[in-house]
Order: structure tokens, then C-alpha cells, then sequence
């Protein structure tokens, strides 16, 4: 596979995984006041971090394991970065760990939409500065793994 393709198909993989944690956030956001709002910003964050690292991957620029929002943010040339104040990127990285375990404080269902919120425009911008052919989901994944 070419270098080209070897990267639009890393592309993918993020963005498909990024796609998955949305649907999650929004899922569970549906289920309203009674939904388990701390795992609706986990997925939040957990979109926004993939979709950082796919457009990392995407310009071939290095970056570390991390789920430090800020830290994706830095390494991306400014005038693509997505419109997130850097609060709102701090707040997206607490959601990565924090809420998961206890000793946290309970997640408002004001707070876990906003954390999506931020997650969407993050895919939009990112999304916005990706090839088409980067944002394409792979074929039938009902039948991955499946033998003929």
C-alpha cells in the first residue's frame, strides 16, 4: 500500500472511531436527565481526541499518547486549529479520566451537552480540513471478520 493510502487509511480509522464515540455521547444523551451524563463526556472528549489525531495523522505531524486536548491543539498550525478556548479545551481533557471514577462530582445533563457541544465543533472544523476520501466509512463492517 502506497504512503498516501497507508495515511488516508490511519485517517479513517480515527475518524470511524471518532464517529463511534459521538454516537455514543449523543445515544446516552437522549436517555435525558437519567443517562449516565459522566460517560456522555467521556465519549465527548474521546471524539474530539480522535479527531485531533486524525488530522495529525492526516499532515503527518508526530504526536504523543495523550488525551490532553491543549496538548493535540498545540501541535496543530494555528489557523487550523478548531474554535475552542483554552478552558474549554482543559474541561474536555478532564472528561478523558475524571468523571469515570469516583470521588468526582456528578455531571449536570447542561454540563454533558456542552461537553458535546464542543466535540462537534471540533469534527466540524477538522472534518472541514480532511480529504473526502479520508471521511468515507469502510465497507459492510456487519460482516468484518465473517468467513466465507
Amino acid at each position: 500500500m502506497p504512503a498516501n493510502e497507508r495515511v488516508l487509511a490511519t485517517v479513517r480509522e480515527w475518524v470511524e472511531k471518532a464517529e463511534g464515540d459521538l454516537m455514543n455521547a449523543s445515544l446516552v444523551l437522549r436517555a435525558g436527565e437519567r443517562g449516565p451524563t459522566e460517560t456522555v463526556c467521556f465519549h465527548a472528549q474521546q471524539c474530539a481526541e480522535k479527531y485531533l489525531k486524525a488530522y495529525l495523522s492526516f499532515r503527518n505531524l508526530p504526536f504523543p499518547k495523550t488525551h490532553a486536548v491543549e496538548k493535540l491543539f498545540s501541535l496543530m498550525p494555528a489557523a487550523a486549529r478548531p474554535n475552542l478556548a483554552l478552558r474549554e479545551q482543559a474541561i474536555l481533557s478532564e472528561y478523558a479520566i475524571g468523571p469515570r471514577y469516583p470521588g468526582w462530582s456528578d455531571v449536570s445533563f447542561s454540563e454533558a451537552r456542552r461537553a458535546v457541544a464542543l466535540a462537534r465543533r471540533v469534527r466540524k472544523r477538522v472534518r472541514s480540513l480532511l480529504p473526502k476520501s479520508a471521511l468515507r466509512r469502510r465497507r459492510d463492517r456487519r460482516n468484518h471478520g465473517a468467513s466465507g
